[in-house]
């Protein structure tokens, strides 16, 4: 068979495979355990709402036609919900996808865009795609945004700049009085893509979404959200962005495949927005569990933990996930903990290899981290 690296392009040849984490039958086929806390993808733990069982009574015609390329119901249902237009509104398969058509839509071999960093990996790499290069602001030593770097390198005025807000993997965030030095240094000709997929964790005083400063400017804008998280609804691959300017988000509608939100997606997104009290039980049961979790990782640190020199350290965080420097390598920790039935997400890029980033699961799930964590740490 002949060799077929020769037919790819050199930009794919830099990107590291996607690290997606194991799935539960792999877990149990290795090691050979029933009992698994996934806390590896940043799942809501409850699932979706109870109410999406009215739509699988019958699901014929969801599954035999083709779905509304536009999902007119459902963006005309988000755009009431921002008080904007529907033309204003895209769906995406998962907001990862529209991460893509953003980045096929704009970049532009030799274009520079910014991120802060460690990154969601897909940030970097359809950017990587396009011929671009991708200028990352590090987190400073107390694990926080670097602000001053972050306001210069945006005042360069690069083709883009996409970060996530909360921060993912970190869990840190952009305060209002943050977010809008960010906007106050952008250049009329960047675009500013705010990746919100965290938002339901984070709302608060101290957290801005976004597109309530945005909306007050004249730059070119799109904040992203997604289905995958806080609604539960990570299986189905649904997400979303608000644009800035309709004619924006008709040349991104140009660039994403026809149908690329499937129609069971959609509905089901419906009723998941409808839902408010699941929304609000999930919302308050992560951040209740997300607490527990950091008072018990702080006192396992305050004991010495981490079997190294290195003390662990937790970050701060407005996502359903802590991000927790273990002092070892991790894909080490991670190792350990799957011999324990416990899926977390050892983090990769540089200088973020002792990292591991575990999820807010259920009470029982959560536990079970804890216990093996421990347990790891002491030996």
């Amino acid at each position: 068979m002949s060799n077929p690296s020769p037919l790819v392009r050199d930009e794919i040849r830099t990107i590291a495979p996607y690290n997606s984490g194991l799935t539960l039958d792999e877990v149990r086929t290795r090691y050979q355990i029933e009992t698994i806390a996934k806390l590896g993808s940043n799942e809501n733990p409850l699932g979706p709402s109870p109410k999406l069982r009215s739509l699988f009574g019958d699901i014929g015609d969801l599954a035999r036609l083709y779905p509304d390329p536009q999902g007119h119901a459902l963006c005309s249902r988000l755009a009431d919900s921002f008080g904007v237009d529907k033309e204003r509104m895209i769906l995406g398969n998962g907001s990862e996808d529209l991460i893509g058509v953003i980045c096929r839509s704009v970049v532009r071999p030799g274009d520079r865009v910014t991120t802060l960093y460690p990154s969601f990996p897909l940030h970097e790499d359809y950017t990587i795609l396009m011929g671009g290069t991708v200028e990352r602001i590090t987190i400073t030593s107390d694990l926080t945004v670097d602000m001053d770097a972050l306001v210069q390198a945006v005042a360069r005025k690069p083709r883009m700049v996409m970060f996530s807000n909360p921060m993912n993997p970190v869990g840190c965030w952009l305060t209002p009085d943050q977010l809008a030095r960010v906007i106050d240094a952008l250049d009329p000709e960047t675009l500013i893509v705010v990746d919100e997929a965290y938002a339901e964790y984070a709302a608060g005083d101290d957290y801005p979404s976004a597109a309530d400063l945005l909306e007050r400017t004249r730059c070119n804008w799109v904040v992203l959200r997604t289905f995958s998280k806080a609604y539960g609804l990570a299986g189905l691959r649904i997400g979303f962005g608000l644009v800035s300017d309709p004619g924006l988000c008709n040349f991104f509608n140009r660039v994403r495949t026809p149908f690329n939100t499937n129609a069971i997606a959609q509905a089901s997104a419906i009723v998941a927005l409808e839902d408010l009290d699941h929304l609000r039980k999930s919302v308050d049961q992560a951040l209740a569990e997300r607490a527990r979790m950091t008072t018990a990782l702080e006192l396992m640190a305050r004991q010495g933990a981490g079997r190294s020199n290195q003390p662990l350290r937790i970050a701060p965080s407005k996502g359903n996930f802590l991000f927790v420097d273990t002092g070892r390598n991790s894909t080490d920790v991670s190792e350990d903990l799957l011999k324990h039935g416990v899926i977390v997400k050892p983090w990769k890029q540089s200088g973020f290899a002792r990292f591991i980033r575990v999820s807010v699961g259920t009470t029982k799930e959560n536990d079970q981290f804890l216990n093996a964590f421990k347990s790891i740490s002491e030996i």
